[in-house]
């Protein structure tokens, strides 16, 4: 926003309220956190678009310090995990992982997949 967050006890963001972010092609990223000062995850709102040119593609990996929680609010989402981990979650699943390591998901089922995605933060780890 351009502007140093100032609460620091609590922040309320009400539905459709998130602040837009970009990170990856075609998804959508509402921060939900984005007014509480000195934040220890990223609370994000996400919502990850089906595309069926994608469904027998390669999933892209991302490496990121800091670990990840994924709870899945609606639809479905395939996870790929560098070494050949995939994993296909539904609404309700959550999966918690190192984001250090090769990452990267899809939407299937013929629907978008929508997820509340919090990213703890992490140091940096040598080599990444």
């Amino acid at each position: 926003t351009g502007e140093t967050p100032k609460l620091s006890f609590y922040s309320i963001i009400r539905k459709g309220r998130g602040l837009p972010i970009k990170r990856r092609k075609g998804f959508t990223y509402d921060h939900m956190g984005y007014l509480f000062r000195g934040r220890e995850c990223e609370p994000m709102l996400v919502v990850a678009p089906y595309s069926e040119e994608e469904q027998n593609a390669p999933i892209h990996l991302s490496h990121h310090s800091g670990q990840e929680f994924d709870y899945i609010l609606r639809g479905s989402l395939r996870m790929e995990f560098e070494g050949g981990g995939s994993h296909i979650l539904h609404a309700g699943d959550c999966v918690y992982y190192d984001s250090g390591h090769g990452h990267g998901m899809i939407a299937v089922g013929g629907e978008d997949c929508q997820f509340l995605a919090i990213v703890l933060k992490g140091e940096k780890k040598e080599g990444k």
